[in-house]
């Protein structure tokens, strides 16, 4: 598969999805875009039509109002048909705001409230090395989510335990709901704090399918393995791009989603 177009597919889908409401958190969605091709489009072990294979690999999603990108993906593999997408943020609806394990099939974890994803990527890594399977994890969290200390109980907890099982993806784009990271709470250099607590921890371009691809794919010995991705909030959708800081949840007409469709393709 190419990866490049695998993203650019995923980019549009998510544009297209968050048009029929007219809302929505398009800024974190469109910063873990090239992330998510790189995982369905070839390193991810899952068959969209057994969603529960218990030797699959699994995503856990902690940044869960990144939603609508995920959405995209798991429909453009074929977990479910596309008109579902229209679904986005309706009451009753299988694709809520935050992603939502009970309702949408290929969702690994039920998310909301942030800072938790991690201490369930540790537990389900430790639970398939428990039971013989050879399946990784693989978790996304959001830069803003690592003012919540659980992440760092959660990470010294995977060094101890070398869960060389687990991957970590930090969606570092630098701007949270409240601002900028730097203003709400300085995470100064991630990759060497969490080398300091045992990680091996690469920064790569969070918009490069072949720098994600390569990182992914590089040894990390017993280590779990921390990637932290150097992003954009709103890449791709130049009406969010213009709106940093306060790009996490807008509001936005279906002309400017056309025009950053253009864009996109």
């Amino acid at each position: 598969m190419n990866l490049k177009e695998f993203a650019k597919e995923i980019r549009v889908t998510t544009l297209k999805q968050l048009a029929v409401p007219g809302f929505g958190h398009v800024g974190g969605a469109m910063s873990i875009v090239e992330t998510l091709a790189v995982l369905f489009g070839e390193i991810m072990k899952h068959d969209p039509k057994n969603p529960d294979w218990e030797e699959r690999d699994k995503l856990i999603l902690s940044k869960g109002h990144a939603g609508p990108a995920l959405y995209s993906a798991l429909a453009l593999r074929g977990y479910f048909p596309m008109e579902m997408l229209d679904e986005l943020n309706k009451f009753g609806g299988r694709l809520p705001s935050h992603v939502d394990r009970t309702k949408t099939p290929g969702v690994d974890m039920t998310a909301g409230s942030l800072g938790q994803g991690l201490s369930v990527a540790c537990g389900v890594a430790m639970g398939d090395r428990l039971s013989g399977r050879v399946s990784r994890t693989y978790c996304i969290v959001g830069d803003g989510e690592l003012d919540e200390g659980q992440n760092w109980e959660a990470m010294m907890f995977a060094a101890h335990y070398k869960l060389s099982n687990l991957t970590l993806f930090v969606d570092n784009n630098k701007v949270q709901l409240d601002g900028y990271t730097d203003d709400v709470m300085r995470l100064g250099d991630i990759s060497a704090k969490l080398s300091a607590f045992g990680w091996k921890a690469i920064t790569v371009n969070g918009h490069d399918t072949d720098a994600i691809r390569s990182a992914l794919i590089d040894g990390a010995g017993e280590q779990p393995k921390a990637i932290i991705l150097d992003t954009v909030k709103g890449k791709g959708a130049n009406f969010a791009e213009s709106a940093v800081p306060n790009n996490h949840h807008m509001t936005f007409t279906a002309e400017q989603i056309d025009a950053a469709i253009k864009e996109a393709v």
